[in-house]
């Protein structure tokens, strides 16, 4: 099957030819007719597998027949979990319109409002948006969401996980109730089909691979290890492989800076993203991670979802994640469109639970192995510590299962809401 086949107009074709491809991915190739047809849709699929693309193709489609030149009210709300996510988005919509008469802005936290709020003024046709920043600014008045036509919710089950529940709920109340509704996400738990349930009509569900499964491409592979000696042995994996790009993941913000400057004092160029980090800060570690400046990105999960780094060839757990699905997300950053990548793990006796948890969740048993001068620690406790929350944050939940955040030092103008202690406007501030 070809791109030409999906019915999209010449105008996009024309930029999916320009981009190099010729062939649609398997969701591509699900998603994209009943979209076109006007359906809602729920959809499944891993990371990697094109399904940005997969909504916003049709949607440039559906905008691009029935134009609004003259007022250009917002007419599609794309709204996605973090500030990277967002840009990512808002990269693909771009690329995809340059030959449609379409607008498009991307607006989210931790950046001044002023420049966004110019932008969405000059009139856009399409909104890429963080739901903290987008509250905001309609609090504000500087923006309506009265005429959006069709509705985007990607990265659902990260949405749910980082507290945007309330959030969601909110932004559903103030756009029309006729539109089109697309939820694209990586995996589907109970609470986001009931989520699904509340705002899709009649959906058309597809899914491109099975739940939390693992790319083929991807080798993956477990080092036993004592906890201690986990840095060391990273860092001669790093040096002894001459790895030039490779992808950290850690479980707390403390651990990633901490890892980082390990690394740095061993002659490795790396760089730390993750919530307090500044947007500026987190935008010139991405940078330089994929001019490849920086050798290493240290990162909490908040980078699982939404990172574009074509053919990342390595992808290190420096600790396992405590919540299995984080596992598939963060391994997913390699193996991307085809290509071999490398998965590794440096599992402490702590971690076992997680281990088996995670092997449980993909359905496999991965290949152990043991570096000499690194081995485990046989007198170690199997417990694990206490559960730490996705990003390194220690969000309690509440009633609705959801966590709370703090704000990320950036006041938050929300003249015309009371303050509320369970709000969580300040997520993508802080993510």
């Amino acid at each position: 099957m070809s791109f030409n086949s999906l019915g999209l107009s010449q105008a996009l074709l024309k930029a999916i030819s320009k981009k190099g491809y010729t062939t649609p991915s398997p969701i591509q190739q699900k998603a994209i007719p009943p979209i076109l047809e006007g359906k809602d849709v729920l959809a499944s699929a891993q990371t990697g597998t094109g399904k940005t693309a997969g909504f916003t193709l049709p949607l440039l489609h559906l905008l691009s027949e029935n134009p609004k030149e003259k007022y250009r009210p917002i007419r599609a709300l794309i709204l996605t979990p973090t500030r990277e996510l967002a840009a990512q988005v808002y990269a693909n919509v771009k690329e995809y319109s340059e030959f449609l008469n379409l607008q498009s802005a991307v607006i989210f936290g931790g950046v001044n409002q002023k420049p966004q709020a110019a932008r969405i003024r000059q009139g856009i046709d399409i909104l890429v948006a963080t739901p903290g920043r987008l509250l905001d600014l309609e609090s504000q008045g500087l923006l309506s969401l009265k005429r959006i036509e069709i509705f985007v919710l990607d990265e659902a089950d990260r949405m749910l996980d980082m507290g945007f529940l309330r959030d969601i709920e909110r932004v559903i109340k103030m756009i029309p109730t006729r539109r089109q509704n697309l939820m694209f996400s990586a995996t589907f738990s109970k609470d986001i089909k009931k989520l699904a349930h509340g705002i899709l009509q009649h959906p058309v569900q597809v899914e491109a691979t099975p739940e939390n499964t693992t790319v083929e491409a991807i080798n993956q592979k477990i080092y036993r290890v004592a906890k201690g000696l986990k840095s060391g042995l990273i860092i001669k994996l790093i040096s002894e492989g001459n790895w030039k790009q490779v992808l950290v993941f850690t479980r707390t913000k403390h651990g990633a800076n901490k890892l980082c400057k390990k690394m740095i004092s061993s002659n490795i160029s790396a760089a730390a993203i993750h919530g307090n980090k500044s947007q500026g800060a987190r935008t010139k570690a991405l940078a330089g991670f994929k001019n490849g400046s920086i050798r290493v990105l240290v990162a909490t999960d908040i980078a699982a979802r939404g990172l574009d780094i074509p053919l990342l060839p390595h992808v290190i757990n420096f600790e396992l994640p405590n919540i299995s699905e984080d596992y598939v997300h963060r391994i997913g950053r390699t193996g991307r469109a085809g290509a071999k990548g490398e998965a590794l793990s440096l599992v402490s006796a702590d971690e076992t639970t997680y281990l088996r948890d995670i092997e449980k969740l993909i359905e496999m048993k991965l290949p152990v192995e043991i570096i000499e001068g690194f081995e485990p620690d046989p007198n170690a406790s199997t417990v694990p510590e206490k559960k730490q929350q996705r990003g390194g944050g220690n969000r309690p939940k509440n009633h609705s299962g959801s966590r709370n955040s703090k704000k990320d030092g950036q006041k938050s103008n929300h003249s015309r809401r009371p303050k509320r202690r369970n709000d969580r406007r300040s997520n993508d501030r802080r993510n």
